[in-house]
């Protein structure tokens, strides 16, 4: 396996197979997790991903190095996935935000108390427009501004998509909770 990103671009850029996969090798379980986060199963995460590597490999070659070279292969799996959900057609609503000036400091409190696994299912749970907005937010660590642009929606929308996700994700997180307890008893 090649020892830096440089040596994997570089073959990639010259079309060798053996790079191709050792790239593969090296993104793909964190691309998966990309992917997992903005998809409703791991059938449709593993589609995006080989979508993903189909782009990465005819786009390296537009790759000049500032930057992460993570960070670049990252944006375009997240784009990958944007571009699947925009096909979708999913749906945003274009209510208000409430205001939720308290929401940020329960939401770390319930967080703390779930695992992994059971937030990402929550999260696949979420409508896609819901699953978007707080992906970009939270996990990619867009702005709203920048959301309501790639998304091709308000900046109040994406606000809105955000907190109404954060609630609905909260009540899930809440009834995990109550059921675990039921279930000790």
């Amino acid at each position: 396996m090649p020892a830096t990103d440089e040596e994997l671009i570089n073959g990639c850029k010259a079309g060798e197979r053996d790079m191709q996969k050792a790239l593969y090798k090296r993104f793909a379980s964190k691309m998966l997790g990309v992917t997992l986060r903005y998809t409703r199963n791991r059938e449709e995460a593993e589609d995006l991903l080989q979508e993903g590597f189909i782009k990465v490999f005819r786009s390296i070659s537009q790759y000049t190095g500032p930057g992460s070279f993570e960070g670049w292969v990252r944006r375009i799996f997240v784009n990958t996935a944007l571009e699947s959900l925009r096909k979708a057609k999913m749906k945003f609503s274009n209510e208000e935000v409430q205001d939720l000036r308290n929401e940020h400091h329960q939401e770390a409190d319930v967080m703390s108390s779930i695992g992994m696994k059971d937030l990402l299912r929550m999260i696949q749970g979420l409508t896609p427009g819901y699953q978007a907005v707080f992906n970009l937010y939270v996990i990619e660590g867009y702005q709203h501004q920048e959301i309501a642009k790639l998304l091709e929606i308000s900046e109040g929308t994406s606000k809105s998509q955000l907190a109404r996700a954060r609630m609905i994700l909260q009540e899930k997180i809440k009834q995990s909770m109550i059921q675990k307890q039921i279930n000790k008893e």
